[in-house]
């Protein structure tokens, strides 16, 4: 009896690809199931990967997902090579191009999307060439076993390179069901492989969108409206720009301003002389010429509108109205821009047949193949998409109707009958980027003996997914998710909304509504142990008694840092405190603890130290520098970002006005990974919710203010 009638696990849907048959390799794919992305609500549908084992050994994946940094092209690798039993650095990875479906790139979702798909693929894969090589010797598959690229027969000594079996295997039915490795005989999962990407970043031989060219293409750039809202009625000097060296033609577009040149200096040194007259137009969503941060803020922070519930335990309004003292509190995090190293750019080229081809940095490459269609005037099969890897992303290359590149680009395309590459400057992403929604939480509870015993929470606004997948109140996860999905052990909980539309394009962000709303949540958390006179990490472990898993972690956390320490002590001559929180995002658990200090009146932080749980992992490395990523980000929000609007546009363009973080800034980051056993969660967003709050609680032990506005920056210190 063959291998292929003795693999017993789960089937996988793999179908040979007919085209490359003839070409000596063994191609199959596996379409990841449809499956809610977690970060942005939306049932994507199946997903098309494809692997081509070819006749020298090497093999070529082409990745459901968009590599940006996280590595997840060499955690696809690994997964694969897993089962497969070929070394990851034999693969090329590159990202599948939009076909029925395509993946969303977000919500910490990739890998643990990605783990049991991968996997059965490549096992499919694997039992294929041992068929191949047991009909080739005429014996038994039962008797053959693998090594990294080859097939063995132990009792006759033979050995058939994979390459060599590629084209035999093709033939072959493809099995529906395989037996997967057991994790204790991994030899590369759960192993520190170094990143496949990482020569040709460092060598500079890795491509961007930015770097792509085509053949006979113009260049372009853009000057938007100061307001989204406003269009141009006329460029009053626009003979004079039309004269200007390189400058090939001037354009309208709907609410910016673009010049086509043959270089991009040539382009964006016009665009930017030009004087435009603007007008009111007809955006989807015009800013208010009146519209400000501060006054939105307060605003939200106002609001007494219907509360829709989001969840409850216990009695909350009967507790608190039975309690003797009320401990209440308002807190509120800025709008903060992505600010991700490349600007967007996208090139646009119309083909002899009419077809459309773009390359451009995304997400998510099948949600935008139909918006460029539509755009286009074309059917989605018409366009194809060269998705390119990010030069950072952070939720910023989402399909955001006003702050993606490519309908200008596709615009200029069809009005100058040659391909044009469009790049927005960093000056015109801040103007148009979909920041991170302004939020507002207020608070509510009373304390007993040994913590609270009841605690009600109103979130004020709106999510991200509200706005862009129109989930209803209540039931959407950015606008509430920090604050609802706590495992705290509180008798009375109330977690609920007050929707109010947000008047600015908002965006998803790194950790979406964790990243602000567990500062929140935690921050108020210490006000609740001050309140009772409990050492706010004491008061956390006895709220987790019974939870096995978060009661480890902290206990993890707080052994990392040398163990817990309440109140302030000496440090070199410095006063220094600790400060403590937890966050539980993305199917993980995490919990941090920051050590901080006042320099001259402004926050110092030395330390940080992170537990991370996200159940299973894939590469220990990838893991923690995704953890070094995330601590660095959060402590770049708390200190020092906001993006500020002043009648209706951003005050800031670049980062001049917009600070983030120093390398001098930058904590000592001190990780542990902690593998619960529990279903795989991300692992590229988890690392940043608990490391706010931590920072700002270890504020307030430090000088007894209490912060409830980010960033601290805003505040006085000295």
């Amino acid at each position: 009896m063959g291998l292929m009638q003795k693999l017993t696990s789960r089937p996988m849907n793999v179908s040979r690809r007919g085209f490359l048959a003839g070409s000596g390799a063994l191609v199959l794919s596996t379409a990841l199931p449809a499956r809610m992305v977690r970060a942005q609500g939306a049932e994507a549908p199946a997903v098309q990967t494809l692997l081509e084992l070819r006749p020298d050994g090497t093999a070529l994946l082409r990745s459901p997902f968009v590599e940006g940094g996280q590595g997840i092209f060499t955690a696809m690798a690994q997964i694969v090579g897993e089962e497969l039993d070929l070394a990851p650095e034999q693969f090329t990875v590159e990202v599948a191009a939009p076909g029925a479906g395509a993946a969303l790139t977000g919500g910490s979702a990739s890998t643990r999307s990605g783990y049991e798909p991968m996997r059965q693929l490549g096992a499919a894969a694997r039992a294929m060439l041992m068929e191949a090589a047991a009909q080739q010797w005429d014996v038994d598959v039962a008797e053959l076993t693998t090594e990294p690229g080859a097939v063995l027969h132990d009792a006759t000594g033979r050995r058939a390179p994979y390459g060599d079996l590629a084209a035999a295997a093709m033939d072959l039915p493809v099995p529906t069901d395989m037996t997967l490795r057991d994790p204790s005989e991994f030899r590369w999962i759960k192993t520190s492989v170094p990143r496949i990407d990482v020569r040709a970043k460092s060598t500079g031989a890795a491509k961007y969108a930015i770097d792509q060219e085509v053949e006979n293409m113009l260049l372009a750039a853009v000057q938007h409206a100061p307001r989204l809202g406003l269009t141009p009625a006329s460029v009053t000097n626009q003979s004079d720009i039309e004269a200007m060296r390189g400058v090939h033609s001037v354009h309208l577009l709907d609410g910016a301003v673009a010049v086509v040149a043959d270089k991009f200096w040539q382009a964006r040194r016009a665009v930017e002389a030009a004087e435009v007259e603007w007008t009111e137009g007809t955006a989807e969503w015009p800013m208010p010429a009146d519209f400000s941060s501060s006054a939105f803020r307060d605003t939200l922070a106002d609001a007494a509108g219907d509360a829709v519930e989001i969840e409850a335990t216990g009695d909350a309004a009967a507790a608190l109205a039975e309690a003797g003292t009320v401990v209440e509190a308002v807190y509120d995090a800025p709008f903060v821009v992505h600010g991700q190293l490349e600007p967007p750019s996208t090139i646009a080229r119309f083909n002899d047949d009419g077809s459309l081809e773009l390359w451009m940095p995304n997400q998510s490459p099948g949600q935008f193949q139909a918006a460029a269609a539509e755009a286009a005037g074309l059917e989605p099969a018409q366009v194809r998409i060269h998705s390119q890897s990010l030069g950072g992303f952070f939720g910023r290359h989402f399909l955001y109707r006003t702050a993606n590149p490519f309908p200008q680009a596709i615009a200029l395309a069809q009005a100058t009958g040659r391909p044009v590459k469009l790049i927005w400057t960093r000056e015109e992403d801040f103007l148009r980027d979909a920041p991170r929604p302004l939020g507002v939480a207020r608070f509510r509870a009373a304390m007993g003996p040994e913590g609270p015993v009841a605690l009600e929470a109103t979130v004020i606004g709106e999510g991200p997914t509200q706005r862009w997948y129109g989930a209803p109140p209540g039931n959407d996860a950015s606008a509430s998710e920090g604050i609802s999905g706590k495992s705290y052990a509180i008798e009375n909980t109330l977690v609920q909304q007050v929707p109010l539309p947000n008047p600015a394009v908002i965006g998803y962000w790194r950790a979406v509504g964790h990243s602000m709303h567990d500062f929140m949540y935690e921050g108020f958390l210490d006000e609740l142990a001050a309140a009772g006179g409990l050492d706010p990490y004491e008061m956390r472990l006895s709220m987790l008694s019974g939870n096995d898993r978060l009661h480890t972690l902290l206990t993890r956390v707080g052994a990392l840092s040398g163990g817990w320490q309440p109140g302030t002590y000496e440090v070199d001559g410095t006063t220094r405190a600790r400060g403590v929180a937890m966050a539980s995002p993305f199917g993980s658990e995490a919990a941090a603890i920051a050590e901080v200090s006042i320099d001259g009146g402004e926050v110092r932080v030395h330390q940080v130290w992170v537990a991370l749980d996200p159940g299973q992992i894939v590469n220990p490395a990838v893991v923690e520098a995704q953890v070094q990523s995330a601590v660095a980000l959060g402590v770049s929000q708390t200190l020092v970002e906001e993006l500020v609007y002043e009648d209706g546009e951003p005050t800031a363009r670049n980062f001049d006005m917009y600070p983030i973080l120093r390398p001098d800034q930058m904590p000592e980051v001190h990780v542990d990974i902690v593998e619960s056993g529990a279903a795989m969660g991300g692992v590229g967003e988890p690392g940043l919710p608990a490391v706010g709050p931590a920072i700002v609680n270890a504020v307030a032990v430090l000088t007894g203010q209490r912060v409830r506005s980010l960033p601290l920056s805003k505040h006085n210190f000295g």
